[in-house]
C-alpha cells in the first residue's frame, strides 16, 4: 500500500497541498505558564542551592504570584545550623532567579526568603560539652 499526499487536478497530476501561510507573531497568542510550574521550579531551584538537607527538615516551599508575566516568589526553608544564614539566603535567591529566568523565561521581580526552622547538628549541651 503506498499513501498519496495531496489531490489530483483534472490531468491526473498531483498537486502539492497548500501550506499554511506564516502567522505574524504579534498574532499567534500566547502562552500561559501557571502559578504552580513557576512555584516547582522554584522549589526545584531552592533544593539545589541548598545541597542536602538536614535529618528531619521539611524540603522547601514556595508560593508564587506570577501577574503580567513576572513573578513574586516567597520560599519557606529549614536550614541546618549553624551556619551563615545570610550567605544561604542569598545564594537560594540567586539561584531562583536564575533557574526562573532560564526555564520559564519569566522575570522575577522579588524573592523573599523565610527561615521557618533551623535544626542543630548537636544537641545544645552537647556542643557545650555539658553533661546531664
Amino acid at each position: 500500500m503506498t499513501s498519496v499526499s495531496g489531490a489530483a487536478d483534472e490531468t491526473g497530476e498531483l498537486r502539492r497541498p497548500r501550506t499554511a501561510t506564516a502567522v505574524p507573531p504579534g498574532e499567534r497568542g500566547a502562552t500561559n505558564i501557571a502559578d504552580r510550574v513557576v512555584s516547582k521550579v522554584a522549589a526545584q531551584a531552592a533544593r539545589e542551592a541548598l545541597g542536602e538537607l538536614p535529618a528531619g527538615a521539611a524540603p522547601p516551599y514556595t508560593t508564587v504570584m506570577v501577574h503580567h508575566g513576572t513573578a513574586r516568589i516567597r520560599m519557606h526553608l529549614e536550614l541546618a545550623y549553624p551556619c551563615d544564614i545570610g550567605a544561604l539566603c542569598r545564594a537560594v535567591r540567586q539561584q531562583v532567579v536564575e533557574r526562573v529566568v532560564a526555564l520559564v523565561d519569566m522575570e522575577v521581580s522579588e524573592v523573599t526568603v523565610q527561615v521557618e526552622r533551623l535544626h542543630p547538628a548537636q544537641a545544645y549541651g552537647a556542643a557545650q560539652g555539658r553533661a546531664r
